[in-house]
């Protein structure tokens, strides 16, 4: 088990038959990412005065599989956004910014890894 600096827990484990409960610490790294960069872009949305009122991401990634410790070499970055007065241009920019200049995970893993992202809106009203 993990406990971040505020006293919020996750389960962390190997994915073997015996310890397949909790995430694989690589793909908390993936997760870490996304949380990263999901609330960056909330964020700067809401500053925007634009309603988001769906968000989903999804984050995949490719492993070095020929070496050890098999860093992540490329990862996606994929968004669903649902709301009112969400624009392409806005949107765009607020993940430009996160990915930039916001989000400390994705500064880490710059350089070692190639991060992609993209977005799909869905309007409302």
């Amino acid at each position: 088990m993990g406990t971040d600096s505020t006293n919020h827990s996750v389960v962390l484990s190997a994915q073997d038959a015996e310890n397949g409960t909790g995430v694989k610490p690589s793909d908390m790294l993936l997760l870490a990412l996304g949380s990263c960069s999901g609330v960056d872009v909330i964020s700067i949305l809401t500053k925007q005065r634009k309603q988001v009122t769906g968000f989903e991401m999804r984050i995949t990634g490719e492993q070095d599989a020929a070496s050890w410790p098999r860093p992540f070499r490329k990862i996606h970055v994929e968004c669903t956004l649902k709301g009112e007065g969400l624009t392409e241009k806005g949107v765009a920019r607020a993940m430009e910014l996160s990915h930039e200049k916001y989000c400390s995970v994705g500064s880490t893993i710059a350089g070692v890894a190639e991060v992609t992202y993209s977005y799909q809106l869905i309007h409302e009203g």
